[in-house]
């Protein structure tokens, strides 16, 4: 590959050319992707960008800065078609955001996506964004970790394929997943049934996440058997959790009390996950959120761990990330302001 950025001749000084070589054992197709929509996908990233392609020879023109993000961007495609994964828009929209954040700095796209969580069902779990990767890493480096960010960024996901695959190495002997029942702003009323199935709306997002992992034939048998427990956070009061992989989900709807007795389950040889958006409190009244204050109160103890993830991780529609965005710039201005709503506090 090329690696001098030359000015173009005819145009304008600050214009710069880059020409890329896709390598011989790799068709052009398996890195532009069906009907070019990488190509399509990297210009609509990085507008100040025009890319052609000839043969194996890619042409990169624009700016300086346009021209080394997409440079990078390419040259990531590259990489992970050599892998052998696909390239698609999506892939290009990662390498975007990769490329353009200063958390990228140093890293390469196929490194972020090769890294397997989990290999079930005929499907590989991967990180998808820089954030999920290191989201992962701080899992397995901290006995606690707390997953902070907006929804669709994988934080509950990511913590149960991490639990599986702790359960099937025999690193631990049962997975726990509990959260707090709070009603999301709508008043449910009467349930009737069993206390399991008046629970169970609650814990349904955690057994969708099961069941995309494990034979659904044997979630009866391994729940029946104590390997695996899905029940309310009032569960977990009086309880030593030793040999477990713990996740508590949707945090931010537990009382700073309740964070407190929740932490302080943990037995021997286990790890703990808490995931949250801040945002998205759905306390009565006034309450106070303990997903809002334990950093506070936890700041600087080792072995415990914070992971903010931002609307770049997000990994549902596109759309998703942007009205992330939206409601953030909304809440800071006069009128919008999370202060002046009854739950107080600013977002982490």
């Amino acid at each position: 590959m090329a690696d001098a950025l030359t000015p173009t001749p005819g145009r304008a000084p600050e214009v710069l050319e880059q020409k890329l070589a896709i390598p011989d054992h790799l068709s052009p197709f398996q890195v532009l992707g069906e009907n070019d929509q990488a190509l399509a996908a990297l210009e609509d990233a990085v507008p100040d960008t025009d890319v052609h392609v000839r043969g194996h020879e890619v042409t990169l023109r624009g700016t300086q800065d346009a021209l080394r993000r997409s440079e990078n961007i390419m040259r990531s495609l590259i990489d992970l078609a050599g892998t052998g994964q696909a390239v698609t828009t999506e892939a290009v929209q990662r390498a975007a955001n990769l490329y353009g954040d200063d958390r990228g700095s140093g890293q390469k796209l196929d490194k972020v996506l090769s890294r397997t969580v989990l290999s079930s069902r005929g499907r590989t779990i991967r990180p998808k964004t820089l954030g999920q990767q290191k989201y992962i890493e701080t899992i397995e480096s901290s006995t606690i970790t707390f997953g902070i960010g907006p929804a669709g960024t994988g934080k509950t996901y990511l913590a149960v394929a991490m639990a599986v695959q702790q359960l099937l190495n025999k690193q631990i002997t049962r997975i726990i997943l509990t959260r707090p029942a709070v009603e999301a702003g709508e008043k449910l009323g009467f349930l009737p049934g069993s206390l399991n199935e008046k629970i169970d709306p609650y814990l349904r997002p955690l057994n969708d996440a099961l069941h995309d992992m494990l034979d659904p034939d044997s979630i009866p048998r391994l729940m029946a058997a104590g390997t695996i427990e899905v029940a309310p956070l009032a569960y977990m009061r009086g309880r030593t959790l030793n040999d477990a992989f713990i996740i508590l989900d949707e945090a931010q709807n537990t009382t700073p009390e309740q964070m407190k007795m929740f932490l302080t389950r943990l037995g021997f040889n286990s790890t703990m996950v808490v995931t949250g958006d801040v945002t998205q409190v759905d306390l009565p009244g006034s309450q106070q959120s303990g997903l809002r204050v334990v950093e506070q109160v936890l700041s600087g103890i080792d072995d415990i761990s914070f992971c903010r993830l931002s609307s770049r991780d997000v990994v549902r529609h596109s759309l998703v990330s942007d009205i992330v965005d939206a409601y953030g710039r909304w809440e800071i201005r006069p009128g919008g302001s999370r202060d002046s709503r009854h739950r107080g506090s600013s977002a982490t």
